[in-house]
């Protein structure tokens, strides 16, 4: 259960000439051969040529080195640097690469991970820049270029806030014998609301629910780890989901699924509005749920587990055969592999009593589990790469709702005890989705941890395509460490 592309490629149509001989021949005598399908020639490519861009003027040129100045404020590069007014095709070109950047992201598809697979739409911003300067409305065009979310938004403020601390020091490292006045300080950075003389329990619940912890109030090894991550490596969790909403769709369906992988939540949208949430169990670190979107087209009901053949070798092989049956899997031969391992439909098996079919390479799904414990944790990733499900059944109930036949029967179905496929009345659009930072309604930034790496990873990635492709970035950005 463990973890589609750009392919760039150029046909080359080659001609043979044959050149004719100098004195004529007698023709050579050659076997007859049965006649032939003349040969399919493919018509010619049309080639569109790139939609010319007028002259600028002088006030739009000066507009434009202005505009470009503004790289880090969009998390394009941790820093900027200044820059000689550019002009021409250099200045034509480092625009185009910023308005290609906001859009679909700074990162190219082709340095993204497999595990990415929610790729952005192919964007061509020339014809939307050759009509803002002929119409002169650059300042419109631009500011149509980021995602439309309030989730891009509040995460661009928060850049300019944590970069505000960055540039004033940062923060100091605490320790558990830093004294109560020196934590409420260090936590003032981050969250205004705090008073001198405020209860430290409530000033730690605060932070603590802001990383995502339990909101003990004490000062426990947790949160001194999260209060003492280093605010550059905050700007780089903010780079990287900025980055990730670049390759989020201008319009997401109003109804849908949405899962975030790093806080291990699902929530359901509907008219575009939150109306329930549940917490998940999402992939281990070393089984990484993949980023995807898909649509989820049918339920089966009381699944059997046929499991994968990397857990079969990891965890259940080994116990011997013997083990195996008596704790109720069953062996089965195949042509493919000699022999797979199934656990039976049941109150004990692995999938619950509700599976969640969507199309994707990975073959993740959403399912329900026996196993309960995990969901009143605070620590929630240790599935395989599925997503485990607090609950199943009612979020059954809401996709199948539209159907009379189907509305309220999903208990009763799973009652029969007999496995059967349910197809939705309609499909249900399903994005997983990675968000290690985001801000409240109030500005505050909320963090998750990093558990698969790749924010640093990412924010590495956009800094390296900056240096590469932008005249504006910093030649030697501090970035978040590596470790």
């Amino acid at each position: 259960m463990n973890r589609p592309d750009l392919i760039r490629f150029c046909l080359s149509p080659l001609i043979g000439l044959a050149a004719a001989p100098a004195i004529a021949q007698p023709p050579a005598v050659v076997p007859t051969l049965p006649p032939s399908a003349p040969p399919v020639i493919a018509p010619p490519a049309v080639v569109t040529p790139p939609v010319p861009i007028p002259p600028l003027s002088a006030a739009q040129q000066a507009w434009l080195n202005n505009w470009l100045k503004g790289g880090a404020e969009q998390g394009l590069m941790a820093r900027s640097k200044a820059t000689a007014s550019l002009s021409g095709d250099a200045l034509v070109s480092a625009v185009l690469d910023r308005a290609k950047a906001l859009s679909t992201g700074r990162v190219d598809t082709a340095d993204f991970l497999d595990i990415w697979a929610l790729r952005p739409a192919a964007f061509d911003p020339r014809p939307g820049l050759a009509r803002a300067i002929a119409e002169d409305r650059l300042p419109q065009w631009a500011s149509s270029l980021t995602p439309p979310y309030s989730g891009y938004d509040g995460l661009r403020r928060g850049l300019a806030a944590y970069e505000r601390i960055r540039d004033a020091g940062g923060w100091p490292v605490l320790n558990a014998k830093s004294t109560p006045d020196a934590v409420r300080k260090r936590l003032a950075i981050e969250d205004k609301s705090v008073q001198p003389g405020e209860a430290l329990t409530d000033v730690l619940q605060r932070a603590q629910r802001r990383y995502g912890l339990n909101p003990t109030g004490l000062l426990d090894a947790r949160t001194l780890k999260e209060l003492n991550v280093p605010v550059e490596d905050r700007i780089a969790a903010i780079m990287a989901n900025m980055e990730r909403w670049r390759w989020m769709p201008r319009q997401l369906p109003v109804n849908r699924v949405q899962v975030n992988i790093a806080a291990a939540v699902l929530t359901v949208f509907e008219g575009d509005q939150p109306v329930t949430s549940m917490r998940a169990v999402t992939g281990s670190p070393d089984n990484a749920t993949p980023m995807l979107t898909s649509s989820i087209h049918s339920i089966v009901v009381n699944p059997p587990w046929n499991v994968p053949s990397s857990i079969a070798k990891k965890e259940l092989w080994p116990k011997g055969r013997a083990a195996l049956l008596r704790q109720g899997y069953k062996i089965v031969g195949t042509p493919e592999s000699g022999e797979r391992i199934v656990q039976p439909a049941g109150p004990s098996s692995a999938l619950g009593r509700l599976k969640f079919d969507f199309n994707n390479p990975f073959a993740v799904y959403l399912h329900d589990t026996p196993a309960r414990a995990k969901f009143s944790s605070y620590d929630r990733l240790a599935s395989h790469g599925c997503i485990r499900l607090e609950k199943p059944v009612p979020l059954a109930e809401l996709m199948v709702q539209s159907d009379p036949k189907l509305a309220g029967k999903v208990q009763s179905l799973i009652d029969t005890g007999k496995t059967q496929r349910v197809q939705l009345p309609k499909e249900v659009a399903v994005y997983l989705l990675y968000w290690t930072a985001f801000a409240s309604s109030n500005g505050t930034m909320n963090f998750r941890s990093d558990p698969y790496g790749w924010d640093k990873l990412l924010a590495r990635k956009i800094e390296a395509s900056s240096r590469r492709l932008d005249p504006t970035a910093a030649p030697a950005p501090t970035i978040a460490s590596k470790d």
